[in-house]
């Protein structure tokens, strides 16, 4: 079964059973620099992952807070692009449980560790299980 791209809860349960994916951000050169993460999502479709304080995603957050993620499973492909930022105060603690629920022993919330939350924006849905495969693209405002 196809997932509605404009569905955000179906959306955010594909990236939560998926539980990965990778982030590609902008360097500091403007080329693209991808990493693998653990990725979750909030019921109204924010994701979350962890990252060290000092890692190059971060620093490229901070600058450039563009960021476009893939996430696959069996003959799913979820392609989301939107703006990152790195959560703060109540946010960081609130959002680093939720990743904590998908990840138990996570360091989400340890020093050292930042929660990155991506407000999404455009989502492509690559559903290769269904003949012909089936695209599905939308727009979140």
């Amino acid at each position: 079964m196809t997932i509605d791209a404009s569905d955000r809860a179906a959306v955010a349960h594909f990236v939560r059973v998926c539980g990965s994916g990778v982030v590609a951000s902008i360097g500091t050169d403007g080329g693209p620099q991808a990493s693998y993460v653990g990725l979750t999502a909030t019921d109204d479709g924010v994701l979350v992952f962890d990252a060290t304080s000092d890692s190059r995603k971060v620093a490229n957050i901070r600058e450039r807070p563009q960021v476009a993620i893939a996430v696959t499973g069996a003959d799913t492909s979820v392609q989301l692009e939107g703006r990152a930022r790195v959560a703060r105060d109540e946010e960081r603690w609130r959002l680093g449980e939720v990743y904590s629920e998908r990840f138990p022993g996570s360091r989400a919330l340890d020093a050292g560790f930042e929660v990155v939350a991506v407000e999404v924006r455009w989502v492509r849905v690559y559903d290769a299980g269904e003949r012909p495969p089936k695209v599905i693209e939308a727009s979140w405002a």
